[in-house]
């Protein structure tokens, strides 16, 4: 039997960690990282819903005409209250990954993004927000601002294993047909559509391509009554834990580099909603164990599904375009979101340039109730590799 089909694991991470030290993590808190989901707690296919009718069901046709529904246009009050909490961050030198609620303190704007925070967990899971000055302020004190904001949402949690919580989605050359080591955001090619490993997602347009670099979006509730009602052997197989995600090399000590998972899950409990989990890359790239025998490589009813799964999504989805000062944030519970390649402008211009938050939201605050051991954490999820400190780069590197 291959490794990981089974249900015994190691003794979690979070069980051997001790209190994260200051020195290393400046708001104390260590990011969880990537993990095998609780098999005891996934349930089967019959017990999902024939339906989804909750708040976090939506149409592109309820969205596509009414950007007013999804937009909010920053207003000056609320740009000089943050331009404020950040120059008082930088006068105390606080180091970037030390930023809190505490030491960031928006008085008039933190209920109105409380509000936000509501939607996007538990609602239509997105929010456009237009007109950050971020050519006015530029890098260091945009990141601040944006990284302040992020911590009235969720808390930071490393993106790579490198420690980057704040991540810059930029093509830095690297060859995306090599999946098996490279991260798409580091690249120009299409990204199709994925959840990513936090609950929220947070992008920040610095700079645009030439041309494409353009966002879809799709309630993954959606897509799932969809499948339910078209194809539902392929959502079958999507809820069935039988899917191997690759970590590409991003792993800590003793642990196996890739993880058997679902795609479709539901919450623990009663009445547990359908939570997502997916990336198409991650399940391609795993050829290297599989032409070992280590894993089974995937059959064709799983490469159907993800076709299928894909298709679904763009078919369903919703189109927008991020100006520079634009700042979207989407819910990785409900919500999947993909990107159109792209072309980046001749130098000496500026090449596209996304400043990139993931952001957890612990069970006691409100967050979905999810099957991994780690769902109570404060930085549950994200990417964490030992005791790799979290840094916060001012631009891709």
């Amino acid at each position: 039997m291959a490794p990981g089909l089974t249900d015994t694991l190691p003794t979690p991470a979070h069980q051997l960690r001790a209190f994260p030290s200051k020195e290393i993590f400046p708001d104390g808190i260590k990011t969880s990282g990537q993990h095998a989901p609780l098999y005891n707690e996934l349930r089967p296919f019959e017990d999902f819903p024939d339906e989804i009718t909750a708040p976090t069901l939506w149409k592109s046709e309820d969205y596509a005409h009414n950007p007013e529904r999804w937009t909010h246009v920053f207003t000056e009050d609320e740009i000089a209250e943050m331009s404020e909490a950040a120059n008082r961050f930088l006068a105390a030198k606080t180091p970037l990954t030390g930023i809190t609620k505490s030491n960031f303190q928006l008085p008039r704007l933190s209920q109105f993004l409380e509000s936000i925070r509501s939607e996007l967990l538990n609602g239509k899971g997105f929010i456009l927000f237009k007109g950050f000055p971020v050519k006015q302020w530029g890098n260091h004190k945009s990141a601040i601002a944006y990284m302040g904001l992020g911590t009235y949402l969720g808390y930071f949690v490393s993106q790579n294993g490198r420690g980057h919580v704040l991540g810059h989605v930029k093509d830095l050359g690297d060859d995306a047909t090599q999946i098996d080591k490279v991260r798409i955001y580091r690249t120009n090619a299409r990204q199709y559509f994925h959840a990513d490993d936090s609950d929220i997602v947070g992008l920040l347009c610095v700079a645009r391509a030439l041309e494409g670099g353009e966002s879809d979006i799709v309630s993954s509730h959606h897509v799932y009554n969809v499948l339910k009602k078209e194809r539902p052997d392929v959502l079958k197989t999507l809820i069935e834990p039988i899917w191997y995600f690759d970590r590409k090399g991003e792993i800590s000590q003793g642990e196996e580099p890739y993880i058997r998972t679902s795609v479709f899950y539901l919450e623990v409990g009663e009445q547990g909603r359908v939570y997502s989990k997916y990336d198409p890359y991650f399940i391609r790239s795993l050829t290297r164990f599989s032409d070992q025998g280590l894993i089974p490589p995937l059959f064709p009813a799983q490469l159907e599904a993800a076709d299928v799964l894909e298709q679904t999504c763009k078919r369903l989805s919703l189109h927008m375009i991020l100006e520079v000062g634009d700042i979207q944030f989407l819910s990785n519970e409900h919500v999947f979101h993909a990107r159109t390649e792209y072309t980046d402008h001749a130098p000496p211009a500026p090449r596209r340039h996304l400043m990139r938050l993931w952001l957890a939201t612990p069970e006691a605050e409100g967050g979905w109730k999810l099957p991994f051991h780690d769902s109570a954490e404060a930085k549950r999820g994200g990417i964490q590799v030992d005791d790799t400190p979290p840094v916060a780069p001012l631009d891709a590197e």
